[in-house]
């Protein structure tokens, strides 16, 4: 069978719907048969409607006059990027995929790593550091003890050695004698008093020798914090996990891989070496970006900056599609600057999270339109978009489901008000609830219009020929 060229095809559809108009097609050859009577429905049965294409848009309530549409594009926020580097010098083994989400705390790739060891090694030596400073501060505070407790048995003895001699020379001024007595306990309480003092800088050399070992103590324990907090950096962990302490040792002992995990949930984008190779210091690994943190960046004339401000409802509409039902809200907010060349100024506008998780064309990259509400006060009027309305010689007419009959459409010379280029009022003919035809229309405009009421037949080589019968 010859295929037909596309404008017949369209006349062979026209032909085939007057017919489901009118009835019974008319003979070209018989000048007496009547003429089936005009109506202004179309039969447009399942078939049909794959045939042509034939898809449907719900009327709305908008406010047209109000809605300024401006084309968009999406892009990432800044915040909605993380690029993760080798920490140090090392192997990778990566335990993701491109693509592949993760959540926060995930494996994203591990490090062998020199570096890491010797990191290990200064941590170590902190460590034993602390434990031998306090050894000695123990056995120090035990010296200053055993001091205090020498020191004080020294007083007591020359405490007891004075009275002696005081006894001594009182009994030299009652009775006389008792030189000799009386010189040896002066030289034992000399003594006394020697080893006494000799004692008490003992004592005090003990005491501040405690207190340099509290304060070298504590520096150490300054310089292994500090150290805890560069590998806990390292590794994307808290210190404070780090520096716990299990059977086994601390944990910073037990780790043998520098392990890099997920600081917020996304998607793996970008994965720049393979398993396996030997990374520098601070070479990029992978970028993890999460799709859900977008935003619409249009651009506005100077001209309409009297209707703009920030905060203004708005809503994401992807390109090409008449579906209300897929629209994203969002927030306006102006640019700071503006373009003195094109006159223009920037706008964004950022989308709810929940509404970008069930919006399946909210991505990066995406071209899109933004539909600014500049006046909120007036009424939603019924509104179709313009798309649904084509020519028919002076007239502008769309198609109307039929409610009472889904396989058919009524012909409606369009009654319309404002448009915003994008949806049209229109002022009679619909109501809430009804359906107009989106695509397809073109065809059923030569179906029912005046100029393609016309019969004929088609010939052997696929043209159509129209006949008059006056």
């Amino acid at each position: 069978m010859k295929t037909l060229p596309p404008p017949c095809r369209a006349l062979a559809v026209a032909a085939l719907l007057l017919a489901s108009c009118g009835g019974a097609a008319a003979d070209p050859h018989d000048d007496h048969q009547d003429t089936p009577p005009k109506t202004n429905r179309i039969d447009v049965p399942e078939l049909v409607r794959q045939n042509l294409g034939i898809t449907f848009a719900k009327v709305e309530r908008r406010r047209v006059v109000a809605t300024l549409r401006l084309p968009a594009q999406i892009e990432l926020l800044p915040a909605a990027t993380w690029s993760y580097h080798a920490p140090l010098t090392g192997r990778v083994t990566f335990a993701v995929d491109p693509l592949q989400a993760v959540k926060t705390g995930d494996l994203l790739y591990s490090l062998d790593s020199p570096a890491w060891r010797a990191r290990q090694r200064e941590l170590g030596a902190a460590g034993s550091a602390i434990e031998i400073t306090g050894e000695r501060l123990r056995a120090t505070r035990e010296v200053l003890a055993a001091c205090e407790e020498h020191e004080q048995s020294l007083r007591e003895a020359h405490a007891t050695t004075t009275r002696y001699v005081q006894d001594l020379e009182q009994a030299q001024r009652d009775v006389g004698g008792q030189g000799q007595k009386l010189a040896a306990a002066r030289v034992d309480l000399a003594q006394l008093g020697a080893q006494l003092a000799e004692a008490s800088e003992k004592h005090t050399e003990t005491e501040a020798r405690i207190v340099e070992l509290t304060a070298e103590q504590r520096v150490q324990q300054q310089q292994l914090q500090l150290l805890l907090a560069g590998a806990a950096a390292t590794l994307g962990v808290e210190p404070r996990a780090l520096a716990e302490t299990t059977a086994d040792g601390p944990r910073w002992s037990q780790l043998t891989n520098v392990e890099v995990r997920a600081t917020a949930d996304g998607v793996v984008e970008h994965i720049a070496a393979a398993n396996g190779v030997l990374l520098e210091e601070h070479a990029p690994v992978l970028t993890v970006v999460d799709p859900r943190r977008v935003r619409c960046r249009a651009r506005a004339l100077q001209s309409d900056l009297p209707r703009l401000r920030d905060g203004l409802q708005t809503t994401i509409v992807p390109a090409g599609v008449a579906d209300g039902a897929t629209a994203v809200p969002g927030a306006l907010q102006l640019g700071t600057t503006g373009d003195p060349r094109s006159r223009t100024i920037d706008l964004f506008v950022t989308p709810a999270p929940d509404a970008v998780a069930a919006a399946t064309f909210v991505r990066p990259g995406v071209a899109v339109f933004v539909e600014i509400v500049t006046a909120g006060g007036e009424r939603p009027e019924l509104a179709i978009p313009s798309g649904c309305v084509l020519p028919d010689g002076l007239d502008r007419v769309f198609f109307r489901r039929d409610p009472g009959d889904p396989d058919k459409v009524i012909r409606v010379v369009a009654d319309l008000g404002r448009d915003d280029g994008r949806w049209v009022e229109v002022k009679s003919g619909v109501t809430d609830g009804d359906e107009v035809v989106a695509a397809g229309a073109f065809e059923l405009v030569l179906a029912s219009s005046a100029g393609a009421s016309k019969a004929g037949h088609f010939h052997a080589d696929g043209t159509f020929h129209q006949e008059d019968h006056e």
